[in-house]
């Protein structure tokens, strides 16, 4: 059995238009109640933000590398993708 997870109220307005968008997730079933929809976009939202910092800080290093560094980098790298691959990294938590 899975504990819930701890909740927070929150009471505010929004657009009509998102308010609609958030009924239709529950409509459709991709959510059981407009808290859980606003969970599931607040997640997608945090999930992307995230993976622009990891783009930008990745981007970051790599421009920083020596021309040495960069080919031991690449080297790791394709060894790490024939590792790696058949995994789905957007289904981890």
């Amino acid at each position: 059995m899975t504990a819930k997870p701890v909740r927070a109220k929150l009471s505010t307005t929004v657009a009509l238009e998102n308010y609609q968008y958030l009924r239709a997730m529950v409509s459709s079933g991709h959510a059981s109640s407009v808290a859980e929809a606003v969970d599931r976009v607040v997640t997608r939202v945090r999930r992307i933000e995230n993976r622009r910092r990891l783009e930008q800080a990745t981007a970051d290093y790599f421009e920083s590398l020596s021309p040495e560094a960069l080919a031991e980098e690449n080297e790791m790298a394709t060894n790490l993708a024939a590792a790696v691959k058949g995994m789905e990294f957007d289904r981890e938590p």
